[in-house]
């Protein structure tokens, strides 16, 4: 583990960069978040800074833990990038009404949004971090999954930060988190990661490390599994070229698909869809009929809620209301990946844009409409 990640992060020659006491095998991610939390979250004025949207893995667990969520909103028009003075504005706020900020969660490659992060973006994060005095949570589970690699590729925080001055990269308090559920294979099935502290006290690491062993050990398959993600075959061995071939096909079709998504989503009349850079999501924003609107208040629904509803039952086709991600008062998304088989995926996107375009019909859908 140490290894890949020394790899990774062109720290080949570095065994100092990463160590086995640094990384926490898990089941999978989730666990190793939670536990995180855990480590962080002493009472109920202790807020931990998702974004908006966000996995709802956070906005779970925190209150759980018996902390508060402290919200900051994510920039759609740059692409879903991380504006610090966002973070300044949710920072001041939080602690005005009494609330400690004591970390900050970055999901990058996003989830639901498939934006990766600038090189320059991160730096001002992990700025902000330390002259707030907050534990970054760098959510990376979808390191495997960057599509547009030449305009964007993926790069770790640890990465980034070990580039700047020593004022950050010895101060900074780093939490890094991976899992074998997220990657190109997509075994969702299979519970493995791990988490790697980075500038963490050894005291808070000791708290940790019995956090992780309440359970014992994470679980065989997943430990295996861990260990073919971060030791693929290499050049030389007998598999090495049909593994490549395989990843290479999955990748490219990936982004053909994701591409194609966006094309079609952007024809539509009230849609507007970033492209994806990474993971194996797309956030689309939609502007729904006031009809629409008006009927799913009456219901009690939240308004893109029944849009999906309305998908599911005319099509068969599942997408995620951007309402249980988060979004700005006002307005709607939906979240969906771009996983069905190539073979079938021109199908799903024609059946998407009868759908919606007969239903912005039917509400009589204007393009003034908010």
């Amino acid at each position: 583990m140490a290894k890949f990640i020394r790899e990774r992060d062109g720290k080949e020659n570095d065994e100092s960069y990463s160590t086995h006491n640094d990384i926490f095998l898990s089941d999978g991610a989730s666990p190793a978040v939670q536990g995180t939390l855990k480590l962080l979250i002493r009472q109920n004025t202790d807020g931990i800074m998702i974004p908006i949207p966000q996995y709802p893995l956070y906005s779970a667990s925190i209150p759980l833990f018996g902390g508060v969520s402290v919200p900051y909103y994510l920039d759609e028009d740059e692409n879903w990038g991380l504006e610090t003075k966002e973070l300044k504005k949710s920072v001041e706020e939080a602690r005005k009404n009494g609330i400690d900020p004591r970390a900050l969660v970055v999901i990058n490659p996003g989830n639901p949004t498939g934006a990766c992060l600038t090189v320059d973006n991160m730096k001002e994060i992990i700025k902000f971090c330390v002259n707030e005095g907050l534990v970054l949570l760098a959510d990376e589970v979808y390191q495997e999954n960057v599509y547009i690699k030449d305009k964007n590729p993926f790069n770790s925080f640890k990465k980034v930060l070990y580039k700047m001055d020593p004022e950050y990269h010895k101060s900074l308090e780093l939490f890094s988190f991976h899992s074998i559920s997220k990657g190109f294979i997509g075994e969702c099935g299979k519970r493995g990661g791990y988490a790697e502290a980075t500038n963490i006290d050894l005291s808070a690491l000791e708290e940790f490390y019995k956090l992780f062993s309440i359970n014992l050990c994470p679980n065989s398959l997943g430990q295996i599994m861990i260990d073919i993600m971060v030791n693929p075959p290499k050049p030389g061995e007998e598999s090495y070229e049909l593994y490549i071939k395989e990843r290479d096909e999955i990748y490219s079709s990936l982004k053909r698909r994701a591409i194609k998504a966006v094309k079609v989503f952007n024809s539509l009349p009230g849609i507007k869809c970033n492209p994806a850079d990474g993971a194996m999501y797309l956030f689309p924003n939609i502007k729904l009929p006031k009809k629409l609107i008006a009927e799913a208040n009456e219901m009690g629904r939240a308004p893109d809620q029944l849009y999906c509803i309305k998908l599911l039952d005319a099509k068969g086709i599942c997408v995620v209301p951007g309402s249980g991600f988060g979004q700005k008062k006002g307005e709607y998304h939906f979240r969906t990946t771009f996983l069905p088989k190539e073979s079938e995926f021109d199908k799903v996107l024609a059946d998407f844009a009868d759908f919606h375009t007969t239903l912005m019909k039917k509400y009589g859908y204007k393009e003034d409409d908010d």
